[in-house]
C-alpha cells in the first residue's frame, strides 16, 4: 500500500512540477509583447498597403555592375575630395576602391553558448587584436603609383567622390595634382 501511495504522490508531484514549468515557459516577457505588437502592426499595415512585386531588378543590376567593375584586375579608383563649398581639394589614384575602417574580412563578433543561453562576444580581427568602436569615416587604400598605404577621412565638410576614370572636364579638377606619392 505504501509503494502505491508513493507512486500516486510521485505522479501528482510530477503533474504539479510539469504545470509549473509549463506556465513558466508560457509566461510572456515584455520583449515578447513588444515583438507581438511589432508583428501585429506590420501585418495590419501590409494588408492595407501590400508590397508590390518587383519586375525590373535595377538594384540587383547595380550590385552586379559594382561587382563587375571592381572584379577587374588592375581597376583604378579615382577618389576626389570635395569641400563643403563644392571645390575639389585633392584626389588620389588608388589600386581598387577605398575601404572603410569598419570593413573586415571576418565578423567582429562571435556567438557563444553561455550559462544564460547564447551570448554575443567580441572577436579579434584578422590581425589578432580586438577593436573598439571604429571610425567609419576613415578609409584606407593602396596608392596606384607607389604602392604606399593611404588613409584619409571624410565628413566634417569633406565628401569623397569615387570614379573609375579621371575627371578631366570638371572645372575644379584641372589644377589639381594627385595626393600621395
Amino acid at each position: 500500500m505504501r509503494s502505491l501511495l508513493n507512486k500516486g504522490s510521485l505522479a501528482i508531484l510530477m503533474l504539479v512540477l510539469s504545470a509549473v514549468v509549463l506556465s513558466a515557459c508560457l509566461e510572456e516577457t515584455s520583449q515578447d509583447k513588444e515583438t507581438g505588437i511589432q508583428q501585429n502592426t506590420y501585418t495590419k499595415l501590409s494588408e492595407k498597403e501590400p508590397a508590390k512585386e518587383m519586375t525590373n531588378p535595377k538594384t540587383r543590376e547595380t550590385i552586379n555592375f559594382f561587382t563587375d567593375t571592381w572584379n577587374k584586375k588592375d581597376q583604378l579608383a579615382y577618389v576626389y575630395l570635395q569641400n563643403s563649398d563644392g571645390d575639389m581639394i585633392g584626389y588620389y589614384v588608388l589600386d581598387g576602391p577605398p575601404v572603410s575602417m569598419c570593413t573586415s574580412l571576418t565578423p567582429n563578433f562571435r556567438v557563444e553558448s553561455g550559462s544564460n543561453g547564447k551570448v554575443v562576444t567580441p572577436a579579434p580581427g584578422t590581425d589578432g587584436v580586438y577593436r573598439g568602436e571604429e571610425d567609419c569615416s576613415r578609409y584606407y587604400a593602396k596608392d596606384a603609383t607607389s604602392g604606399a598605404y593611404v588613409e584619409f577621412t571624410v565628413g566634417m565638410g569633406i565628401n569623397m567622390l569615387l570614379y573609375t576614370e579621371p575627371l578631366t572636364n570638371h572645372p575644379n579638377v584641372q589644377s589639381l595634382s594627385p595626393e600621395g606619392e
